[in-house]
């Protein structure tokens, strides 16, 4: 129920191994799944217990649990005490009786924990009998059996007996069950009924399975009472059967020319299938050979421990020796058994030390002036590095003449070409020449064991002359003008420059676009003037700004080759007197209703309302009009009972600062009242205009089938050069004019 481990010291560092603990789920597994709440304790897969982080025993003890899992996800858990007891005293309370399996087990342990360092391994102790052997239900218990590897036979061999004390005095038959007995491997351990004689049958590979755990059962004779049954572990002992193979065939390197001792090259790892934390799987590595042997044959050492492959000695030289091979052994039982080999193949890389150099030092070039990522020159260098690698790849700068960043430096494709392009455009004007200074280094900074120089080179450009366009400026130009500007005053003066100031070209100018054709230019000054009245209420303008387009070139160029934009601001006049929206309406003869008319003007803020309105002529006598409280509307009533018809009444409407125009509106009066509008066809007119309309139609259609026939006989004859009577004529004639006629008189009727 609880699991001692017994250490000798209280303070156990990081990597104490504390013992194993045992699980088996009757099966063939020999590794499983442990953990423990302890976070300072690990537990590997084969059980056994490791400090991670240093544990102190303060009191003596600690306890923790150990949890496994078995091969149907069961947990189980095994309480486990920490216990501090002094080394002397563990010995010595070994029972003489025991002392003998008790330092065989000790031994056994040793084979599979690590006993680096001298650490303290737990000896398993055997509790006090007294006398003889604990019982526990029987009268003996069965130490582990130990069966080794790879034995040849003759099988069945002899392994063990396993007696029962009473068979002295009673028949007693033995069987054993479980893996490796009566399940798979079956019969792989079998054991004779009479004699107790374990025997296994076949050679055994720890590799495979490192344990077996079978029940040993014990049957009386006679009465067949039988005695409660007994595990009985039998471990595989493990022999040097497996030699290290390393990971790899073979393993490359690199290791640069001119490395200092103790420089790390490359590892190499090799394993061993044999025990863990055994001299059969304890691997040492060694260099067996190096070729070629230049400048020395021991050019490279290796930990046996790690295998870590450093330089031993200084020498290494590329343009001599580019590459090593080595052959490496991994020999068990710590270099002294069994081995395993691998080739490891060192290239000596290149250090830096040759410097790039330029194939000429002066060059020329000729680029025109304004072109962007234009093509400046190409630089080639030579370097004796290994080529295509960083000690051989060149890079290039301009290191003087380049203050205003006109020119950009970049390495072409093969690493051993600067190409040098305009990153702006350059101006003949402002300076017809450029003299650079380029420098060329390597990626890889030169070696400090060698003393190199840094090549350089002068480029001159002259700067090609091009005719450059016009311009403006600014691109585009704000003014501010009254729409009621005089004809021919002028607008602004909006000019070009020439960047060919060499050159002594004539600007000449001219209107690109004028939506409303109200501006001109004199083509020798760039003066513009108002040709026609400008009108900010005009839909050419908005937001009170009027846009034209400006052109300029000069005496070498037929188009514009500059554009500016010119932007009016249009300060408003008072030239829009208001006017009314609505033009007719419909009220009633009784009671009529009065109207609420719109009042517009064209014009901004300032020269609109408020408005006044007055009655002009005759009309006052049965209208009278005034305006609303906001004097933005008016509101105009029919005073007296009129005749049913049409009716144009006259007003006067002025602005703020008295701009007035005389507007008429047409009111319908019908025979209705108040706000039950509603004009019936007979109430206007006298007449129903449909019915007379109808008659019209039914005549023009009536002439027309009369006069068709007779003009198409007059224009046949006509054209047969037949004369024509005067009689077809007048008829034809009186056909036409009483067409014309009665088209006339409907479309008046219609209107009416």
């Amino acid at each position: 129920e609880l699991f001692i481990l017994k250490v000798s010291r209280k303070n156990l560092k990081p990597g104490t191994r504390l013992g194993k603990v045992g699980f088996t789920d009757c099966t063939t597994r020999t590794r499983f799944l442990f953990s423990t709440d302890d976070s300072r304790l690990a537990v590997e897969t084969e059980g056994i217990l490791t400090v991670k982080r240093e544990v102190v025993l303060h009191e003596g003890n600690r306890n923790f649990l150990v949890h496994a899992w078995d091969s149907q996800g069961q947990k189980m858990t095994l309480p486990v005490r920490l216990l501090y007891q002094d080394h002397h005293y563990m010995n010595n309370r070994l029972d003489a009786e025991f002392h003998h399996e008790a330092h065989k087990l000790s031994n056994q342990l040793h084979d599979h924990l690590d006993s680096d360092n001298n650490q303290q391994i737990p000896i398993l102790d055997f509790p006090k009998s007294n006398p003889g052997l604990k019982r526990r239900k029987r009268d003996w218990i069965i130490p582990p059996i130990n069966i080794p590897e790879n034995s040849r036979g003759p099988f069945p061999r002899f392994v063990a007996e396993i007696r029962s004390n009473k068979d002295k005095v009673k028949k007693i038959h033995y069987s054993i069950t479980g893996p490796g007995a009566d399940q798979p491997p079956v019969n792989l351990f079998t054991m004779n009924r009479d004699t107790g004689h374990l025997h296994v049958t076949q050679e055994l590979d720890r590799e495979k399975v490192d344990k077996y755990m079978v029940i040993h059962s014990v049957a009386e004779g006679g009465d067949g009472k039988a005695e409660e049954p007994m595990d009985v572990i039998i471990n595989i002992i493990d022999q040097n059967d497996n030699k290290p193979v390393f990971s790899l065939p073979a393993y490359n390197g690199e290791v640069p020319e001119v490395s200092q001792k103790g420089f790390q090259v490359i590892q190499v790892v090799a394993t061993d299938a044999d025990e863990p934390n055994t001299d059969n799987s304890a691997i040492q590595y060694r260099i067996v050979s190096q070729e070629p042997e230049e400048p020395g044959p021991s050019m490279f050492t290796i930990n046996p421990n790690t295998g870590v492959i450093r330089v031993k000695e200084v020498g290494l030289d590329r343009e001599k020796v580019p590459q090593y091979t080595l052959e490496v052994q991994a020999a068990d039982m710590k270099g002294e058994g069994l081995t395993g080999f691998t080739k490891v193949i060192i290239k000596v890389t290149d250090l830096n030390d040759h410097a790039p150099v330029f194939t000429g030092p002066f060059y020329t070039a000729t680029v025109e002036e304004n072109k962007v990522d234009a093509l400046v020159v190409k630089m080639l260098v030579t370097d004796g590095d290994e080529p295509h690698t960083a000690a051989w790849n060149a890079k290039f700068k301009i290191i003087d003449g380049n203050k205003e960043n006109l020119f950009s430096m970049k390495t072409g494709t093969n690493k051993q070409e600067g190409i040098i392009t305009t990153a702006k455009g350059l101006d003949f004007e402002r300076t017809s020449k450029h003299t650079l200074v380029v420098s060329v280094v390597n990626e890889a900074p030169f070696a400090p064991s060698v003393s190199l120089v840094t090549s350089t080179a002068t480029v001159v450009v002259t700067v090609e002359d091009v005719n450059e366009p016009l311009m403006f400026d600014p691109k585009e130009k704000h003014v501010s003008k009254s729409e009621g500007l005089d004809l021919n005053s002028t607008v602004v003066w909006y000019t070009a420059s020439d960047p060919d100031t060499g050159r002594k070209q004539k600007v000449m100018y001219k209107i690109l676009n004028d939506p409303a054709g109200w501006l001109d230019i004199d083509k020798d000054s760039g003066v513009i003037t108002v040709r026609n009245q400008m009108d900010r209420e005009s839909i050419f303008v908005k937001e009170d700004k009027y846009t034209a387009l400006i052109g300029a070139y000069d005496d070498d160029q037929i188009q514009a080759t500059a554009t500016g934009t010119l932007v009016i601001h249009l300060q408003d006049v008072n030239d829009n007197p208001p006017t009314i929206e609505e033009r007719k309406f419909t009220v009633c003869s009784k009671i009529p209703v009065p109207q609420l008319l719109t009042v517009t003007d064209r014009d901004g803020p300032g020269f609109t309302s408020p408005y006044n309105v007055s009655l002009v002529g005759s009309v006052k006598a049965n209208w009278t009009a005034r305006m609303i409280s906001t004097r933005t509307g008016i509101i105009l009533t029919l005073n007296s009972e009129l005749e049913i018809g049409d009716y144009t009444v006259t007003m006067s409407i002025a602005d703020n600062q008295g701009l007035s125009q005389v507007s008429t509106v047409t009111a319908r009066v019908c025979d209705c009242t108040g706000e039950d509008v509603s004009c019936r066809d007979k109430d206007v007119g006298g007449s129903n205009p449909p019915v007379i309309l109808g008659i019209l139609k039914a005549i023009v259609v009536l002439l027309i089938m009369l006069g068709l026939p007779l003009f198409l006989f007059v224009r046949r004859r006509r054209a047969e050069e037949k004369p024509v009577e005067l009689k077809d004529l007048n008829m034809a004639d009186d056909m036409l004019i009483l067409l014309i006629w009665s088209a006339k008189t409907s479309s008046r009727q219609y209107e009416s």
